[in-house]
């Protein structure tokens, strides 16, 4: 009665499991049967019972996929699912279940640029890095630290990110240089590739006399591109900017439009290049107009650590009196990422 028991119990959790399990058939027909942790940007990660750490590997050598469990999927066309993908005859297709409609679809898997488990843990959404860079000279006695720190996280049909970054200078006989940056942005996600973006950035700069600028942004946007190597979006809307400028007892604030570009090139090997692009032309200030700008440019090291070349600028035509119209950062940083 025991061993009939067990065989039981024994078949029942070798059943389970093998409906839990996701199974990935490369173009040279090897096969990975595990769980897909997720694919985006080109890159499929699985986590398998027979190997330490995940394993990661570029999207376009999949032909087959199959799972019982339900994800988040994202196509080139915009459109997002929220189903199980099964595995079909045809090389590099797949059939997906939308669970919403239990509608099948048989979808290339060249159109997908997303996928997400939906029961996946708090943690498992979790995005983080970390680098930092230090300069230090004899000559002046110069001393310089930067610092850049960044989370995300993805829901269902949102994404959020938060950011820090700041730069600090000290050297004998002049003044010292501070810069810090912060972001706290929310994207909600709509059909065919159009998206609402929520954002609040602040600036602390010397160089600018800007003690603190708050800027609140709500709009529109759509991605122009969106595929395994790479996507492009466009957003504009209103932004009100809250500023205070050293040596000023009276805040100034204003209301903007702006206009916004993100761009971000993946596929080619260990590099990535995103760069962002955002103009601000002032409704309450006359002839006022802002401009940021940043170029991110990160290649991958082992064990998840990476160097990153960043340049930053901004420009206000309208500035405070006698401070300057620009300023602009160049850097150089080592860091890790948690995936």
């Amino acid at each position: 009665m025991k061993k009939i028991i067990l065989l039981f119990f024994l078949l029942f959790f070798f059943k389970t499991s093998a409906q839990t399990s996701d199974t990935l058939v490369l173009k040279n027909n090897d096969i990975l049967v595990g769980k897909i942790k997720m694919m985006n940007k080109g890159v499929v990660q699985i986590e398998t019972d027979y190997s330490k750490d995940d394993f990661k590997l570029e999207w376009k050598h999949v032909k087959n996929i199959g799972s019982e469990r339900i994800h988040i999927i994202s196509l080139t066309n915009g459109v997002l699912l929220n189903g199980k993908i099964s595995k079909i005859k045809a090389p590099n297709k797949c059939e997906i279940t939308n669970i919403e409609t239990q509608t099948k679809s048989i979808v290339d898997l060249t159109d997908i640029v997303y996928i997400k488990p939906v029961a996946e843990s708090f943690w498992d959404r979790l995005d983080a890095s970390f680098d930092v860079g230090i300069k230090l000279t004899k000559a002046q006695n110069l001393q310089q630290l930067t610092v850049n720190v960044n989370l995300g996280y993805t829901a269902k049909r949102w994404y959020g990110t938060a950011m820090y970054k700041q730069i600090q200078s000290v050297q004998d006989e002049s003044e010292p240089i501070r810069r810090i940056d912060t972001e706290l942005s929310y994207v909600y996600l709509l059909p065919k590739d159009y998206f609402v973006p929520l954002s609040v950035t602040t600036l602390s700069n010397t160089e600018q006399d800007i003690e603190l600028r708050i800027i609140s942004k709500a709009g529109y946007g759509k991605y122009l591109m969106h595929s395994n190597k790479k996507y492009w979006g466009v957003a504009s809307g209103l932004s009100f900017n809250h500023e205070r400028f050293t040596e000023t007892p009276e805040a100034n604030k204003s209301l903007e439009l702006f206009v916004g570009t993100d761009f971000n090139l993946y596929d080619i090997g260990d590099f990535s290049i995103q760069t962002k692009a955002n103009i601000f032309p002032s409704i309450t200030e006359s002839k006022r107009v802002r401009t940021d700008f940043s170029l991110d440019t990160k290649y991958d090291l082992p064990l998840d650590f990476f160097i990153k070349l960043s340049f930053v600028y901004n420009y206000d035509n309208k500035p405070k009196p006698g401070a300057s119209k620009d300023d602009y950062v160049f850097q150089t940083t080592f860091g890790w990422k948690l995936d």
